[in-house]
């Protein structure tokens, strides 16, 4: 699956784009407000994501900027252990690589994706933030997210232990949509 918004594009992640993810990700400042990245973040674990199959109810995207494709972070959907799927909660995760921050691009890509969830039919869907990272939590809130008011300890591999958790969720019939306003 392919989007293009204004200054992105999301397509799928490819083995041969290990570079391109290692480059962005391998960064401890990226990796510790992430819960399943490890550090170090390896080119060997760099390879793993990339080689990784993706379910189509849950894709994951490279973001790279459509200018010159350059690897600006990842966004995806990941299944909460719903028993269904498809109608459980689906977890919103992403990164962007440092020299790439407070540019808007995980807004972009967010609203990107979130158009995507509902149409693959997603009814809610979740993500949480460190609570030492609160940059993540107003992308959230732009993207249309409200606090569940659930602080919870979740572990994070980059850490290497469980730190605190402010938890989001937003209807996807409430989500804000990228349409264009009609004019009377």
């Amino acid at each position: 699956m392919f989007h293009r918004s204004e200054r992105l594009l999301l397509r799928p992640v490819w083995p041969e784009d290990w570079r391109g993810v290692f480059s962005g990700i391998a960064d401890e400042g990226v990796v510790r407000n992430l819960a399943r990245a490890p550090w170090p973040y390896s080119e060997a674990d760099a390879r793993e994501f990339a080689r990784k199959p993706v379910d189509p109810l849950f894709p994951r995207f490279l973001i790279a900027r459509a200018q010159d494709a350059l690897v600006v972070g990842c966004i995806g959907l990941d299944p909460l252990g719903a028993d269904d799927p498809a109608t459980g909660p689906v977890e919103l995760g992403y990164w962007i690589a440092r020299p790439h921050w407070g540019r808007g691009y995980a807004t972009e890509a967010g609203a990107a994706v979130i158009g995507i969830a509902r149409m693959l039919g997603h009814r809610r869907l979740v993500a949480s933030h460190f609570l030492d990272n609160p940059a993540s939590g107003r992308v959230l809130a732009k993207l249309g997210f409200k606090p569940t008011g659930r602080v919870l300890e979740r572990h994070s591999c980059g850490r290497g232990r469980s730190a605190v958790t402010a938890e989001y969720d937003v209807a996807l019939s409430e989500a804000r949509a990228d349409r264009e306003e009609c004019v009377a």
